[in-house]
């Protein structure tokens, strides 16, 4: 590019990308945490059926069934208000990847025990919004990991707690360093 700035850069500098994709995944965590919350018990047997913990450390399911959803709650609220957005968009990332695994291999196992179409499976995964499609959960998951990577790499903190104007920000979206008095 010659002296032009990029399509990208110049909306990542308005702020709205981030904006959207901040609300969008914090507002969806959140959601899906208070889901959780409503029936942990439910919540635990989803854990526990993903067998990612071995039968034999109940503390460990429990621990995780009890932290998780406070966890999301707190990343969807680091988000929204947009401090710890870093921290908390890689923490949501995360946890995504983490559980494609076990989601296609908890898939699989279905569909082999159904036959059909791989589209067609259909289970309660534990993400707090009860029986879904997996090619459904998939895009939705994929979707939302695309966000939180926008989030977490997004130079932009227009809209962000604690941010400045945006006339004092400098160039590149960042509160402009003072030039030195001479």
């Amino acid at each position: 590019m010659t002296g032009r700035k990029s399509f990208i850069g110049r909306a990542d500098r308005t702020g709205i990308p981030l904006l959207i994709a901040r609300v969008l995944v914090g507002g969806w965590f959140i959601y899906l945490a208070i889901n959780k919350l409503m029936d942990p018990i439910e919540f635990l047997k989803q854990v526990h059926e993903y067998g990612l913990v071995p039968d034999s450390m109940p503390i460990a399911l429990n621990t995780i069934a009890i932290v998780l959803p406070f966890l999301e709650i707190a990343c969807g609220l680091a988000l929204i208000t947009g401090s710890a957005i870093r921290g908390s968009a890689a923490t949501i990332a995360l946890m995504l990847v983490a559980f494609y695994p076990p989601l296609i291999i908890r898939a699989l196992s279905i569909y082999h025990e159904t036959g059909g179409a791989f589209c067609d499976v259909r289970f309660d995964c534990g993400c707090g919004t009860g029986e879904v499609f997996i090619c459904s959960k998939l895009a939705e998951n994929t979707v939302l990991l695309g966000l939180s990577v926008l989030a977490l790499f997004s130079r932009s903190r227009r809209f962000c707690l604690g941010t400045s104007h945006p006339e004092k920000e400098g160039a590149s979206g960042r509160h402009a360093t003072p030039e030195p008095v001479a």
